[in-house]
């Protein structure tokens, strides 16, 4: 028996939002706030970027091998007491962290603990570890948008901290990158694997440029990954290449790096996944040792085999020594090794980023499919390898080729191929990602709603009707007292069924003294469970044509109910709530 508003009226009116307002984005309020968070994120990450890599690592690099073999192991064991004392036992999580909170309802990143995580990250990084100064600059983007957020509060809405967010964690890709572009693209394509996040464009720009301005007016702008050539600009046989020609070769070998790179992302995703996973249950001694022990063979066997330590640092080092000689054997060989270098790393517990060895180690196979194909002095497929292999392994393609178009200076004949290599890349390395919390794609506002566990409706507070009640006891307590139209049946505690008011049309009005309840109760009306989401009540209140269904455990014992009602009552709160 089906009521005149049913659940299908209930689809219709959940989907009746109040229209938001488009340009809440372009609040002048929360674009000064952006621009203030890019600025104040340029000052740290300028502070953290000397320390880490001019100050610490660079002295590293250049000292003897028995500290070569040594710092990085210090550097780990170094950032595991930080977090400890220094961050009261936070994690070593830093751009994860950021796709982590996007995806909360009320993202949270703690201020307190940013200077614990750059201090880690100064130990890790400045000590060799192969780790990126990305991860903590995202961080420290990330959290000083939602502190800013927090702190003034009342001139913002609930929903906007998750722009600020956003804006953040541009903030903080391009100052360390020192690239505008590709901060923001970044900051909006991480979040998801096939998707970009929304509403979040026009803060995400302004905190960008704020954070590329003052980062370039502190440091200058020398990119932190500079390409290897002539002031930075790869050269090839016949001097600077072509700006304007693609040639149809270079889109073949595109696709052909497109696969290689598509393989090889997905590799080094699943290699990471299984890292993390494999150690999560092994005490810290037992992986500390473990990681040393690589840390140090790999380091020794590089000074061995290349001359120096390519396997210690982000690897700026490795992508020079790439382009400037050839062999097949070795550059696969670095290839390996760089890989057991980064798990290692992460395995230690050290703190740093996977954007730059992601784009390390796609231009070390980019070199060898050049190599391959007979192209290893144009410099394209190092650069094509480091769009592909970064867009694949981090799930980003737009902002990879951004990155290639940024730090080439938009080199013409390197962009479409770059394209085309990272489009292949995404499609062979399919739904595999670096990134732990990333999500497949956006849910729509009812979409979301839908997947919300069904306690957020739940109503524990009923009363029920015993079966041995009268029917006219059911319609002055609960029809006329409570304006009841559908009430569950229990005895003691256990779910019997459901009776309605509609059941009345079948028994004379002067029956209702002698007809009990228990005679009109509906038995076969669908039951839900504590465990259900709102979408599966919504779902089975649809299929039975009803507005409320009752909650019970797998005894049959009676937990609550839920109503279409306070379904809809949900969504009205969250409108309001998140405003």
């Amino acid at each position: 028996m089906k009521f005149s508003h049913g659940p299908p009226d209930l689809v219709r009116r959940l989907v009746r939002r109040p229209v938001r307002n488009l340009t809440r984005s372009r609040n002048p309020r929360l674009l000064t706030a952006s621009a203030v968070t890019g600025a104040g994120v340029a000052v740290v990450v300028a502070g953290f970027e000397t320390l880490a890599d001019q100050m610490v690592l660079r002295r590293v690099l250049g000292a003897p091998l028995a500290v070569l073999v040594l710092a990085p192991v210090a550097g780990v064991i170094a950032a595991r007491f930080i977090l400890r004392l220094g961050g009261r036992g936070t994690s070593g999580s830093t751009s994860d962290e950021y796709i982590r909170a996007f995806h909360e309802r009320q993202p949270r990143i703690p201020i307190r603990e940013l200077p614990a995580k750059l201090l880690a990250g100064v130990a890790t990084i400045g000590g060799g570890g192969a780790l990126g100064l990305e991860g903590p600059s995202i961080y420290a983007g990330s959290s000083l948008g939602l502190f800013l957020h927090g702190r003034l509060g009342s001139f913002f809405r609930r929903d906007e901290a998750r722009i600020l967010l956003t804006a953040g964690a541009a903030a903080g890709v391009a100052a360390v990158f020192k690239a505008p572009a590709t901060g923001v693209i970044f900051a909006l394509e991480a979040p998801y694997r096939d998707d970009v996040a929304r509403r979040a464009l026009l803060p995400s720009l302004i905190a960008s440029a704020a954070s590329y301005a003052t980062l370039v007016a502190i440091l200058g702008s020398t990119p932190v990954v500079p390409f290897p050539g002539e002031g930075g600009v790869l050269v090839g046989e016949g001097g600077l290449m072509s700006v304007l020609e693609v040639q149809i070769g270079d889109l073949f070998g595109a696709l052909v790096l497109g696969v290689a790179a598509g393989l090889g992302g997905r590799g080094f995703a699943w290699l990471v996944r299984r890292a993390k996973t494999t150690t999560a249950g092994v005490s810290w001694p037992r992986r500390i040792v473990a990681a040393a022990a690589v840390m140090a063979g790999l380091a020794v066997a590089s000074e061995a085999v290349f001359g120096e330590a390519l396997t210690l640092g982000p690897g700026v080092e490795a992508m020079a020594w790439v382009v400037e000689n050839q062999g097949l054997g070795l550059i696969a060989l670095l290839f390996g090794m760089r890989i057991a270098a980064t798990l290692a790393t992460l395995v230690g517990g050290g703190v740093g980023g996977l954007f730059i060895p992601l784009a390390t180690l796609g231009f070390v196979v980019g070199q060898f499919v050049g190599e391959v194909l007979g192209q290893d002095l144009t410099g394209l497929y190092p650069t094509l390898g480091l769009a592909a292999f970064l867009g694949a392994g981090y799930r980003v393609p737009i902002a990879a080729v951004m990155f290639v178009a940024e730090s080439t200076g938009g080199i013409g004949a390197f962009i479409v191929p770059a394209l085309v290599a990272a489009a292949v890349s995404q499609v062979v390395a399919g739904s595999s990602s670096v990134a732990e919390y990333q999500r497949s794609e956006r849910l729509g506002h009812l979409e979301h709603r839908f997947t919300m566990p069904l306690s957020s409706v739940l109503n524990t507070d009923v009363l029920t009707v015993p079966p041995d009640a009268t029917v006219s006891e059911f319609v002055y307590m609960h029809v006329l007292g409570r304006r009841e139209r559908i009430v569950p049946v229990v005895s003691g505690s256990r779910y019997l069924g459901l009776v309605q008011l509609s059941a009345l049309s079948s028994v004379d009005r002067d029956d209702w003294e002698a007809t009990t309840v228990d005679s009109l109760m509906e038995t076969n009306v669908p039951t839900a469970r504590p465990s259900w989401t709102i979408r599966d009540a919504v779902v089975a209140m649809d299929s039975a044509g009803i507005g409320m269904l009752a909650v019970t455990d797998d005894d049959a014992g009676f937990v609550g109910v839920v109503t279409e009602d306070d379904v809809v009552k949900l969504g009205e709160i969250l409108e309001e709530t998140e405003g």
